[in-house]
């Protein structure tokens, strides 16, 4: 869906990281979307037609297996972009499935012109897009790497707590709308589980849910709760932040 508000680039790190000239020649190429609750931007092995750059919008990432089931393995807000495959040489192919899970706005551009874009700026010396994006890419791997680590070792009621911390970081607000059977389906569990973990946050004054709607209550409480995988992937994402600065 198209939207006219107005939302600056640098809202977004990459886009607020490029120099004018790289910004001049991409700015022509990019439109303001809004993108839906729950919205499917892409299935797994689909040809990418577009990337997107989150302004105020999060984005999960899931690994969907053959029987219907799937588990989130990195969420994408305004730090990063929406299909990094771009840029890994593997003909724009997706390898995920990616569902709004914060609604909000994003800049999108069609892969044709990124990849012109960013054919134009190679050479010798890799323009600061391409290294901007390589760069992000080396974020998202740890995302997905600890991800794997914490599906695996770590208790759904220590996935929950780490993952609302990071909904609350991205979304920059206390107040997330979700439903708990979007929560269910991105973190591969049945909607019973995250009921029953959802009241216990909120009898213990982390959370209020209500239809919907989290508030956060404590952070401190809610990051005590929370697995290590919280603090690794938020750090890892801080320094990108900087860097991106940087560049």
């Amino acid at each position: 869906m198209l939207t006219n508000t107005s939302y600056t680039f640098q809202e977004n790190s990459i886009l607020g990281a490029l120099t004018a000239a790289e910004l001049d020649s991409l700015a022509p190429h990019l439109e303001l979307v809004t993108l839906l609750h729950s919205e499917v931007l892409f299935e797994d092995n689909d040809m990418l037609q577009y990337v997107y750059f989150p302004v105020t919008a999060t984005v999960s990432l899931l690994c969907c297996l053959e029987d219907g089931s799937c588990v989130e393995v990195a969420m994408v807000g305004n730090e990063g972009i929406i299909g990094i495959s771009v840029v890994l040489g593997n003909n724009a192919k997706t390898l995920t499935q990616a569902i709004t899970k914060i609604e909000g706005q994003a800049y999108r551009i069609s892969v044709r012109e990124l990849k012109n874009i960013l054919a134009r700026s190679g050479g010798r010396r890799a323009g600061t897009l391409k290294k901007l994006l390589l760069r992000y890419a080396q974020t998202l791997f740890v995302q997905i790497s600890q991800a794997t680590a914490c599906n695996r070792r770590h208790a759904l009621e220590q996935q929950l707590c780490t993952w609302l911390l990071s909904c609350f970081d991205r979304g920059n607000s206390s107040n997330l709308s979700i439903t708990q059977e979007l929560i269910a389906y991105i973190l591969g569990v049945r909607r019973e589980s995250i009921t029953v973990i959802a009241k216990k946050l909120q009898e213990e004054g982390m959370i209020n849910y209500s239809r919907g709607q989290i508030q956060l209550k404590c952070r401190e409480k809610l990051e005590i709760h929370a697995c290590e995988c919280y603090s690794i992937v938020k750090n890892e994402s801080d320094r990108w932040v900087i860097d991106a600065k940087a560049a």
